[in-house]
């Protein structure tokens, strides 16, 4: 008993002393730094920085991991491209948020074609089929012109709505008039590709361009319906070289062209543009599936393009993605705008799939430096 009583003292100073310690280290463990204290990390960011599905990230070519994904992109894609299966590729998002290389397919690629990761990046491979530039001419089948709906298709009262058909007097087919555009002496010209207005490479600066186009008047020719003439175009190169634009603008005025879509589109684009940027909900209107929205899929990409001239390659491309068909035959020269109440330019819209659901647009801001203009809009 004794025994007892002489070391119980020194229990209970043991015991105390283990208590105060405990509880010295829960308050610094608790406190700033601590690892029971809310997570604080460095606010930098770095290309190998997995940035969290939560944040306000902008996934354009300014963000650091992005411009890490384009430079490994562009040192292997002269190798992707050079897969005869492969029309594209570019630089998107996978599911869980990280940038990677899309590889676009004509059909599904047995294992090991392409490669799952270049430099630790992964690379994603979707089946788009073909992609080929969007006119609409006059040996398309009767099935296929069957998608074509009334109202962009006829011919409007002067000043004439964007979004609607248009086309070069020169040929039977029909496109879709962009945007107005202006150049600082105070021209008005109306935006379209060049395979819409210069006939990929073929017709002469001065010649007519129509709304509608021919295709909808039934081939037939009415100088009523001009609306100006072809005024520039960027060529379209066939032979291997790199194309960024296919684009081409028609000399009118305001008393012939207005700048809003008709009353069931979305009205008047900014004239503002905005860099694509992945991930962005866009819309258009265009003259055979009118108003249509999907959201950008990948940017800087590079795409082998069908022409009834050939197969011409693009380069720093965006591709727009939708559930359903964005883009058909006589769409093309639509309007790529952001999806809200801005409407901001982001691309001019000139080739897609079969089935519509991708569609391919040069970025803006390339289009209106080859030309000295800027959207005429709010």
């Amino acid at each position: 008993m004794k025994k007892d009583i002489c070391i119980r003292p020194y229990r209970k100073a043991i015991l105390g002393s283990f208590v105060f310690l405990f509880a010295l280290f829960f308050v610094y463990a608790a406190g700033k730094g601590g690892f029971l204290s809310p997570h604080i990390a460095d606010a930098k960011i770095t290309p190998e920085t997995v940035l969290s599905n939560n944040e306000e990230t902008v996934f354009d070519k300014s963000n650091p991991q992005v411009k890490r994904v384009i430079n490994v992109h562009d040192r292997h894609n002269p190798k992707l491209m050079a897969n005869p299966d492969v029309v594209g590729s570019g630089v998107g998002l996978t599911d869980d948020n990280r940038p990677a290389i899309f590889v676009f397919t004509k059909n599904r690629v047995s294992s090991g074609l392409v490669p799952e990761s270049l430099e630790g990046v992964p690379v994603v491979v979707m089946v788009t089929g073909e992609i080929s530039a969007m006119p609409v001419q006059a040996d398309l089948k009767d099935s296929q012109r069957s998608v074509v709906r009334i109202n962009p298709t006829s011919f409007f009262q002067r000043p004439v709505p964007i979004g609607i058909s248009t086309g070069n007097a020169n040929e039977c087919s029909a496109g879709t008039i962009g945007a107005r555009v202006k150049d600082i002496n105070g021209n008005v010209y109306a935006l379209s590709n060049n395979h819409v207005y210069a006939l990929e490479n073929t017709a002469p600066i001065g010649s007519v361009v129509l709304q509608p186009g021919r295709y909808d008047t039934n081939c037939s020719y009415n100088p009523n319906n001009s609306i100006g003439t072809l005024y520039a175009y960027e060529p379209i190169k066939f032979d291997g070289s790199n194309n960024e634009i296919d684009a081409a603008i028609a000399l009118t005025t305001t008393g012939v062209l207005g700048n809003s879509t008709p009353s069931n589109g979305y009205g008047t684009p900014s004239s503002t543009i905005i860099a694509a940027r992945v991930g962005l909900p866009v819309q258009k209107f265009g003259r055979t599936t009118s108003l249509t929205s999907g959201s950008i899929n990948a940017i800087n990409a590079t795409i082998k393009v069908g022409y009834g001239s050939g197969t011409a390659t693009f380069v720093n491309q965006v591709i727009v993605y939708s559930p359903k068909a964005f883009i058909k035959a006589g769409d093309s020269g639509s309007l790529l705008v952001s999806n809200d109440t801005s409407h901001n330019p982001v691309g001019l819209l000139f080739a897609g799939t079969s089935d519509g659901r991708w569609g391919i647009a040069n970025p803006i801001d390339k289009v209106l430096t080859r030309f000295g203009v800027s959207i005429d809009g709010n």
